[in-house]
C-alpha cells in the first residue's frame, strides 16, 4: 500500500493492551506497538495504517474532530463524552457496569433500597452526564458533585450521601463499605469511527471492521 489511509485512536492502560491483542487476531499490524510506552504515534505504510495513543477519555474526542478515522473506546467513555461518532462493534472485553452505591449503614435488611427517599441529596462521581440523566429518568432530584478519582471517599467523610460509579468487581466498594442498590448500564470496548471517515472511507473502514468482527464475532454487531 505504501502509505497511511486510515488512523486509528487506542487507550492507553489495560484498555490499550487488551485493543492490541484483538488487532493482532484480527490480522492488523501490531510489531512493536505499545500504549505504555512514551511514544505515541505509530506507522506502518505498508499495510497503510496508523495508531495513535491517548488518554482513554480522550478517544472519542479523536475520533469525533477527525483526528482518528476510527477508534477503541469503553461505553461508559462514549456515554459520558456524548461524542458524535459512530458506534460499530462491541468488542467484548474491558466488561465493567455503572451503579449506584450508598454506604451499608443506609440498609435495612430484608427491604429493598428506595431510590426515590435519596431526593434532594447528595450524589458523588466521575460521571456526571450519565448520573444526571439517570435520575432524571427516575424523577428524583440529586445534587451531582463531580470529582476526578476516590469516589468512594466521598459517602464517608460526609461529602455525598452516595455515589455512581464503574465497578468490575466490586471490592473496591465493598472494602470501603459500599454496597450497589441500583445498576445504571453495563459497559464493553466499543469500536467507533468518524461520522465523516465512514463515508469517505467507507471500503476501507469495513476492511478494519470486517477483520476485527472476524476475531470478535458477529454478536458484537450493534
Amino acid at each position: 500500500m505504501g502509505q497511511v489511509d486510515i488512523t486509528l485512536a487506542l487507550p492507553k492502560g489495560k484498555l490499550g493492551q487488551e485493543s492490541i491483542k484483538l488487532l493482532e487476531q484480527a490480522g492488523l499490524p501490531v510489531a512493536g506497538l505499545e500504549t505504555e510506552a512514551r511514544r505515541l504515534l505509530y506507522e506502518y505504510p505498508s499495510r497503510g495504517i496508523k495508531y495513535i495513543i491517548c488518554r482513554p477519555t480522550d478517544v472519542p474526542t479523536y475520533v469525533e474532530y477527525g483526528a482518528a478515522d476510527l477508534g477503541i473506546a469503553g461505553k461508559d467513555v462514549l456515554v459520558e463524552s456524548g461524542a458524535g461518532v459512530l458506534e460499530l462493534l462491541d468488542l467484548r472485553f474491558g466488561y465493567c457496569r455503572f451503579v449506584v452505591a450508598v454506604p451499608g449503614s443506609r440498609l435495612h435488611e430484608g427491604q429493598p433500597f428506595d431510590l426515590n427517599a435519596m431526593s434532594h441529596r447528595r450524589v458523588a462521581t466521575k460521571f456526571p452526564r450519565v448520573t444526571e440523566e439517570f435520575f432524571r429518568n427516575l424523577g428524583v432530584q440529586v445534587e451531582v458533585i463531580k470529582l476526578h478519582g476516590n469516589i468512594e471517599l466521598a459517602p464517608q467523610v460526609g461529602l455525598a450521601d452516595m455515589i455512581v460509579d464503574i465497578v468490575s468487581t466490586g471490592r473496591t466498594l465493598a472494602e470501603n463499605d459500599l454496597v450497589p442498590v441500583a445498576e445504571i448500564f453495563p459497559a464493553t470496548a466499543r469500536l467507533v469511527a468518524n461520522r465523516v471517515s465512514f463515508r469517505l472511507k467507507y471500503e476501507r473502514v469495513q476492511e478494519v471492521l470486517l477483520a476485527m468482527e472476524a476475531a470478535v464475532g458477529p454478536q458484537g454487531r450493534p
